[in-house]
């Protein structure tokens, strides 16, 4: 675990059933659910159940397994949306010039329309 982790972020307090969340799916490795403030009519958050930072983090501490089957995660929401073919971006902030609200490694997963041009 990270320095700077806080084990009482929002995502550690779900994954410790604390808080009530809508499941969407999960696998021994990680949880899908739906955004509490969705920016888009498909948002789902997709974290690693072991207490991550960031993306380098996960990706340089992380198992291969749980990198793995994390990824498996975010393409089976995919699947159970069916937005593979019209499009969905998928969105990871790190740190402070990332504006990462929540220091627990996650990545939105947004679809169901056409999203615009993230940056002009």
């Amino acid at each position: 675990m990270n320095k700077n982790y806080d084990k009482n972020n929002i995502f550690a307090k779900i994954l410790r059933s604390e808080v009530p969340f809508h499941k969407v799916l999960e696998n021994d490795y990680a949880l899908a659910f739906s955004d509490i403030n969705p920016q888009s009519p498909i948002h789902i958050l997709i974290i690693p159940k072991k207490a991550y930072l960031n993306f380098h983090y996960f990706i340089e501490n992380g198992s291969t397994k749980e990198i793995e089957f994390f990824w498996k995660l975010v393409n089976d929401v995919i699947k159970l949306y069916k937005i593979s073919m019209n499009g969905f971006r998928i969105i990871s902030n790190s740190g402070d010039d990332g504006n990462q609200d929540v220091p627990h490694f996650h990545v939105h997963l947004l679809g169901g329309k056409n999203l615009g041009k993230m940056i002009n």
